[in-house]
Formats: C-alpha cells, structure tokens, sequence
C-alpha cells in the first residue's frame, strides 16, 4: 500500500514499542496500514492490533489477518471503542498524527492548496462541518483565532480580514478560491509556506485535531497497562508541544505535580530523552518525512 502512503519512522517508532509476541497494541492511525503490518510482523499467533481510523477510504487498506481488528473511529473515542471490544489494557500504543499521502494526492478531497478542489478538508466524510464553513461562517474573531492558534500565521487577523473582504463579494467554495482570496495578504518569498499554514490551521479546526489529541493522550493514561509504551509521530509545533508535555508530566498542561516530599509525581518514564528524527536516507527517500518528530515513554 506505498500507493497510498509511505509510513514514516516505521522502523524508529514499532522498535520503540518493544513489543510481546502475545501483547495487544493499538494503531491509532490505520491509513495506508505500513505501521500495522510492520507491528503485525512482530506479533505471534496470541498477539491482537486494534487499528483506528474514522476516514472509510482506509478499509480498502487492511490485512487479511485474524489478529487484526480495523476499528472505524476517531481516536479521541480510544478507551470505550477498546472495551466495546472486550479490551481494558494494551501493552503499547502508536499514533502518527501525519496527514496521509492520499490525503494530499487525492485532490478532490480538499486538504492540498496545489490544484482546484472542493473546499472540504473532513477526514471523516460523515462529518458536517466543512473547510467552506469555517472560511464563509465564522465572524472575523473566530476566524482569526484559528488562524492564529491552528496555523501560527504570524498576522492571523490580516488573514482574516482578507477572507470576510473575499467572501463578502462571493462564496469561496474551492481551494482555488481560497488562495485567490488570500493573495492580497500572501507573502510572494514564502507563499508555499504561508499556504501550508493556512491550509493546516482550517484542517485542524475542521477536524477537531488538537482536542482529539488531547483525549486519546489522556485515555491512553487508563488504557495501557504498567510498562505499556506510548509512541507518538508528530509533525508541526503544536502537537509536538502537547506530547512533549503530556509524556513528561502526565497532563496536556505539562505542569509536573509533586507529592508532599517535593518528588516529582509522573506516570510516564520517557524512552527517547528527545525527538527522534528521520535519517538522512529517509529524507531523500520521502520528502514528506522532514517535519516528523518521534517520542516514546513507558508508563510506570
């Protein structure tokens, strides 16, 4: 399925997860299945993966495989999609928050500002808020927010200002659209880049990303059992900012507690003393890998 995606770290983030031959693990982000299969090749007969993903496109993807359990859902609802199944712990968990290469290379789905497509951006196609939503509904303050929290833009409310301005005089209801809308406020030296972070900042707003994130780390405290290990693959400052906390103090705030003696309370004894990064080789070999940050922990 490299068609479809080219995992990343693959063989840095399933090592990280030391993983039992009979142990049970989860996949928090299915995709193209490059991770799963790599996982599924190091479990026994007794071994059972759990692999997530809300977007119905990736069910073409899985594994012929009775220790395989394709789970349609987000993330965020880990911990009772588990027990529905019958599952309380797992002894690691993945998740590669990267938007897949399909995503990008399917074109009509909205996510790349390279080519002209719908406005849409829903990983979930069931979902009912729209990247189109977001850019005609939302009054110039939430806009601006998004922009600035989501995509870290460094004049959001430019950005915002040139959007209502656009959308006053018609709806933008393409990708095409949206960067025409935004070429008055676009940076001719660093368009690419502005335009990446402008298309983030909607995807992650459409899609709930940083609220999911901060769910599925908290679940995966109850989920993963003593000496389970959680393995995360980042790609943008945001989310690499929440699970540094998270695997440091056990909490999205990173604010470490400490007991009555001053010791500092953590539930998380970190793998990798910082992020692991793709070689050299991998960077060549996939272009797409550069921004991905790799940490892992073992719970205590």
């Amino acid at each position: 399925m490299s068609q479809y995606h080219t995992p990343v770290l693959l063989e840095e983030s399933v090592g990280l997860l030391d993983i039992r031959p009979d142990g049970t693990y989860a996949d928090l982000t299915f995709g193209g299945g490059g991770h799963s299969r790599r996982i599924l090749s190091s479990l026994g007969e007794e071994g059972r993966l759990y692999a997530f993903d809300q977007d119905r496109d990736t069910r073409a993807n899985c594994p012929d495989d009775p220790r395989f359990h394709y789970v349609e859902s987000n993330f965020r609802f880990l911990r009772g999609a588990l027990r529905y199944r019958g599952v309380t712990e797992v002894d690691g968990i993945l998740a590669d928050l990267g938007v897949s290469s399909h995503h990008f290379d399917a074109v009509e789905r909205g996510f790349s500002f390279r080519g002209e497509a719908p406005l849409d951006m829903r990983m979930n196609q069931r979902g009912r808020l729209t990247a189109a939503d977001v850019v005609n509904g939302y009054p110039v303050e939430e806009l601006t927010r998004v922009l600035g929290d989501w995509g870290e833009l460094e004049t959001p409310w430019k950005v915002a200002g040139c959007l209502v301005k656009a959308r006053t005089a018609e709806r933008i209801g393409t990708t095409a659209g949206l960067v025409e809308a935004v070429r008055p406020c676009t940076p001719r030296k660093d368009e690419a880049k502005f335009l990446t972070k402008l298309f983030q900042a909607l995807r992650i707003e459409v899609n709930g990303e940083m609220e999911a994130l901060r769910m599925a780390l908290e679940q995966s405290l109850r989920v993963l059992r003593p000496g389970g290990r959680l393995v995360v693959i980042s790609y943008h400052s945001l989310e690499d900012r929440l699970v540094k906390n998270f695997l440091r103090s056990g909490n999205c705030s990173g604010l470490v507690e400490k007991d009555f003696y001053g010791r500092p309370q953590t539930p998380f004894e970190p793998v990798t003393r910082k992020a692991v990064t793709p070689s050299a080789e991998e960077l060549e070999r996939n272009p797409r890998s550069r921004s991905a940050k790799l940490r892992a922990a073992v719970k205590l």
